[in-house]
């Protein structure tokens, strides 16, 4: 059995060396935020080209937030918001023939992020509250809503980096990935927090140390698996 806590102050000091920097991106330039977030323009043109050829053309020219076929020669373009001119030119630019250009809001408005940001403090304090209950220790459900709070910080973090340095925008698809990041975390914490229980009854002369290293390495292999 693998001594994981005997590393401890590593996986801190890494953890630290990839959340401070991403809380520092976070505050100084944010998320880049894509037309979902922003609203932009839906173009619907008509062009002889497959869809599977077409996509990569645009996505070279402008950013894509959604691109679908709605006939046999007919495809319907969301992206940034672009001007008459502008998209005159991109259609020239893949041989396409416009149909209708519309300039339309925002998937994800303020209200429904913040409503999104609510929903997940108020789940953030039944977690802590469910896990202190069953485990008996308010340190339990600490150290669940921390986890997952580790593992959102470190996912913004990274995609603040990205979208400064590479232009990488967030989209509704990006939330939902939060969402599924939080939801596995608090997870994956509960299964290893219940073979520490488990253990504390089979084993009672382990220290609690060497239960903590049985307890992650039992169900590592599902949690790699799972991540």
């Amino acid at each position: 059995m693998i001594s994981y806590m005997k590393y401890k102050w590593l996986y801190f000091t890494f953890s630290l060396l990839v959340i401070l920097p991403g809380i520092y991106c976070l505050i100084r330039f944010g998320l880049k935020p894509a037309v979902d977030f922003t609203g932009g323009s839906l173009i619907e043109f008509q062009a002889e080209t497959a869809l599977a050829d077409l996509r990569p053309q645009l996505e070279s020219l402008v950013s894509v937030a959604g691109l679908q076929q709605t006939g046999a020669n007919t495809f319907l373009l969301r992206t940034k918001e672009l001007s008459q001119a502008e998209a005159r030119s991109l259609l020239d630019a893949v041989n396409a023939r416009e149909v209708r250009l519309e300039t339309v809001g925002p998937l994800l408005g303020r209200e429904l992020v913040q409503k999104t940001l609510i929903g997940v403090l108020i789940s953030a304090g039944f977690i802590l509250l469910y896990v202190a209950y069953r485990f008996k220790d308010k340190k339990y459900g600490i150290c669940a809503v921390l986890a997952m709070l580790h593992d959102s910080l470190v996912m913004l973090g990274v995609f603040s980096f990205l979208g400064m340095v590479k232009g990488v925008e967030v989209d509704a698809l990006f939330v939902t990935a939060l969402l599924t990041i939080l939801s596995f975390s608090v997870h994956d914490t509960i299964v290893v927090y219940d073979r520490i229980r488990e253990s504390q009854k089979l084993f009672p002369k382990l220290t609690f140390t060497q239960l903590v290293n049985k307890a992650v390495t039992e169900p590592l292999g599902r949690s790699i698996k799972n991540s």
